[in-house]
């Protein structure tokens, strides 16, 4: 009704069609009624005074097929002009759409295309046009700002995507029990944050723990197997080692007081790791006597103080409550950026302070930005298919020679 009403005065006019104006679902009249031009092809007696005023019953005389009356003042007699409506045949009409199309492509714009709302289905991520720009081109130096893209949104604009800059509390948490979504936008993620920065300025570790030979295993070792970057894969077996690294090189960082590149401590599915959780504020171990730092310590500096350093968190989680046994309220107040599949009332408010999140559906899932203090619903992008990731290995060839997944100054090396 708004659109109806104001559109016009920001330049948005609205198309609709329909084939009957009857039933339960019908539009307000007082909607209908602003809309001035009305055109009617054969129909019934009910819907002739629907379409147009109470006093116009001129489309349920038309007889012929393809006839129609347009009318341009609300519906009112005066207003009719009957017409034919034009025939082309199926040749005919294939030259002209093959003509449109050809026109279109030779005078190719940045503006985004016609936007086709699909509630019921995933979105498809090669509808991302700053992710296929960003692909296109050779980055330089270190952005202020990068983007991890994740879904198409409810609304027109661009697409929806965690923002990492310079701040502290840059870090992302999925949360819910979608496992296929919350694996698909991790893949999104560490493709569109690869796209947008060199080689020799991005690191990723990942720690998952995924199944050898199960499809998300095959699908991760594809993705970091097409990145030009330093990118560790990492299982259960070697998560001291690289916890003590980690924690080695944010010293390193601290002391210096630089951050050269970027690294994405990436976890998928962080209630599975045990040794990530903390220990018990009056707990005595001897590995504490020894100075030694436990993994779950490690991982809480790291979410603490890990974003001013240029060391951020993805992670992903089934629900609130392993979130409470894994991540104190300090922790998880660094987590600005939220992703809530749907879940209860009582979670949502918990995590965003609002229930928005238990009334998603499927295909659905809420964006949460704390810093910016604002929500936004999306459609969660599919699990891409391999065509598309043989046309991002293609971009990423192009670039400048792939590093050693193990060399130079790093936290993995």
């Amino acid at each position: 009704d708004r659109i109806v009403r104001q559109g016009r005065a920001f330049g948005i006019h609205v198309i609709l069609g329909s084939q009957t104006l009857g039933g339960a679902y019908t539009l307000a009249r007082t909607t209908f009624a602003q809309m001035a031009v009305r055109i009617a092809l054969q129909c019934d007696e009910a819907d002739s005074y629907l379409i147009m005023d109470e006093n116009n019953a001129a489309p349920r005389l038309l007889s012929r097929p393809g006839e129609g009356i347009y009318n341009n003042r609300n519906g009112a007699v005066e207003g009719n002009s009957p017409f034919q409506t034009v025939w082309l045949n199926d040749d005919e009409r294939d030259t002209y759409l093959q003509q449109v199309s050809t026109l279109a492509q030779n005078h190719a714009s940045k503006e985004t295309g016609p936007v086709v709302f699909e509630g019921n289905a995933p979105a498809d991520i090669r509808d991302n046009h700053e992710l296929v720009a960003a692909l296109g081109i050779e980055p330089s130096g270190d952005p202020e700002e990068t983007c991890a893209w994740l879904g198409a949104p409810n609304s027109i604009k661009g697409p929806t995507g965690a923002a990492f800059g310079v701040q502290s509390s840059s870090n992302l948490l999925i949360i819910g029990q979608n496992e296929e979504m919350a694996f698909s936008m991790i893949i999104s993620s560490l493709i569109s944050l690869a796209a947008q920065q060199s080689s020799d300025r991005a690191e990723f570790i990942v720690l998952d723990a995924f199944p050898d030979h199960s499809a998300k295993r095959e699908m991760m070792d594809q993705v970091i197997a097409m990145l030009p970057h330093r990118v560790r894969s990492l299982k259960h077996e070697r998560l001291e080692d690289i916890m003590e690294r980690l924690e080695t090189h944010m010293d390193r960082r601290a002391e210096h007081g630089a951050v050269h590149g970027e690294i994405y401590f990436i976890v998928i599915g962080l209630q599975l790791f045990k040794k990530l959780r903390p220990e018990d504020e009056f707990s005595f171990s001897a590995n504490e006597e020894e100075g030694d730092s436990k993994p779950g310590a490690v991982l809480d500096r790291i979410i603490r103080e890990g974003s001013s350093l240029g060391v951020r968190v993805l992670a992903t989680m089934d629900s609130y409550n392993s979130s409470q046994r894994f991540l104190n309220r300090k922790a998880l107040s660094e987590f600005e950026m939220r992703v809530l599949f749907q879940m209860s009332a009582n979670d949502s408010a918990a995590l965003i302070d609002h229930t928005k999140a238990s009334q998603l559906g499927l295909h659905r899932a809420l964006f949460y930005n704390e810093r910016r203090g604002y929500t936004e619903v999306f459609r969660p992008y599919a699990m891409p298919d391999g065509s598309w990731l043989s046309d991002v290995r293609d971009h990423f060839e192009k670039r400048s020679p792939r590093l050693s997944k193990s060399s130079g100054d790093t936290c993995t090396s």
